[in-house]
């Protein structure tokens, strides 16, 4: 496939007088918390929803994002431009290294929403705690973390923990007990390290309970906050 070209910022597609932007989440539950975090560093944009739970499924299902996953990545990457937007935010960090691939074959900038978090938590110590409920991102986001080590030329090492039946009990509707499974994982191992990264958006609920004394990093925030530049 070849590249098409990547528009200016200043030529990026608008619905009316408003530059649009895209998100594609694998969770329905992220769209409206995220939505209202876009619209902290964008008012002047109108975001679009793409949400598809299967390239999530799929993924875990294959224990990691399978070949059909990038293609249709790409595809969406076409959607958000036909529809008018200059950006897709990919929010789901299990196919996060999916949207790294699809860049070459996409005509706009496509961000993972965990990119600034990893980049943060190279500052932030040289032990770092990556903390997930899925197995399917505990390894993206690992590799995210010693990629940015590399960028920034520093050594680091990382722990990575998962979080047994708290993503199943979210997906059955049991909050609070993800929250508590996540909040044990967290607990156990904030002891080891200078910094927990929260591997997953979905995880960012317990930030308010975590205390512990090590910084705890999400990706919401940081992640929606790539959208103000450009």
């Amino acid at each position: 496939m070849s590249r098409p070209p990547v528009d200016h910022p200043m030529s990026r597609p608008v619905v009316g007088d408003r530059v649009a932007i895209a998100m594609l989440h694998t969770v329905p539950a992220l769209a409206a918390p995220l939505a209202e975090l876009a619209a902290e560093v964008r008012p002047d944009a109108r975001i679009l929803h793409f949400v598809d739970e299967s390239l999530l499924q799929d993924s875990i299902a294959a224990g990691g994002p399978p070949p059909h996953v990038l293609r249709r990545v790409v595809a969406y990457a076409a959607y958000a431009e036909e529809s008018g937007a200059g950006t897709l935010l990919v929010t789901c960090s299990s196919i996060g290294e999916a949207a790294e691939r699809a860049r070459p074959f996409a005509g706009l900038p496509i961000l993972r929403i965990d990119e600034p978090m990893a980049e943060q938590s190279v500052r932030a110590g040289a032990r770092i705690g990556v903390l997930a409920t899925l197995a399917t991102t505990l390894g993206p986001t690992t590799r995210a973390v010693q990629r940015a080590a590399a960028r920034s030329e520093v050594e680091r090492e990382v722990v990575p923990r998962l979080c047994e039946g708290a993503f199943e009990a979210l997906r059955a509707g049991d909050a609070a007990r993800h929250d508590a499974l996540v909040l044990g994982g967290f607990r156990e191992l904030a002891g080891q390290v200078d910094v927990v990264v929260l591997a997953q958006a979905s995880m960012a609920r317990i930030v308010g309970e975590a205390g512990g004394g090590v910084p705890v990093l999400s990706s919401p925030r940081s992640g929606v906050a790539q959208l103000a530049r450009g």
